[in-house]
């Protein structure tokens, strides 16, 4: 299975970071970007925001992060991703989301990964807003061997498809 190249909505990086050594669909997402096991855009502005957001004090508290580990993150997160440049786009569901918007019309096969509801009930971007669960699902079935991909029912398969 092929992937298609995502954005990735800051939501559901930081909804990754509290469980990112588990096998939750935010942590497989994050550690997905992290270890570049997928394509994944960025623009300047989201860059921003993923800093921003992480380098806001009751979220570093919580998460027990301090302004280096959160730089480290970001950089890590620019240098494993695809920088795009966003173009003009319709005017996008929540206004504080156009960044994201601008992002996705800049390339045809782009999707964005985000657990906003406005953004995944949109009817202006039909098919290319996913939630995060799915993305992880096709992260997950990807990893599988191709074996276990063709005959999911074998024994040998059996623990690997059920997770």
């Amino acid at each position: 299975m092929i992937l298609p190249t995502v954005i990735i909505d800051t939501n559901v990086v930081i909804a990754g970071l509290p469980t990112a050594n588990g096998a939750g669909p935010f942590a497989v997402i994050l550690n997905g970007m992290l270890h570049a096991d997928f394509g994944f855009v960025v623009s300047n502005a989201l860059l921003a925001e993923y800093r921003d957001v992480l380098s806001r004090p009751k979220l570093r508290a919580r998460l027990r992060l301090d302004e280096a580990q959160v730089e480290s993150m970001v950089s890590t997160l620019a240098r494993q991703a695809i920088a795009v440049e966003p173009v003009p786009a319709q005017r996008a569901p929540d206004p504080d989301d156009q960044f994201l918007w601008e992002l996705l019309a800049a390339r045809a096969d782009l999707q964005l990964v985000t657990r906003d509801k406005l953004l995944l009930g949109s009817s202006k971007m039909r098919g290319r807003v996913i939630p995060p669960e799915v993305f992880a699902e096709r992260i997950s079935v990807r990893r599988l061997p191709s074996a276990c991909r063709a005959a999911p029912s074998t024994p040998a398969c059996q623990d690997r498809v059920t997770r």
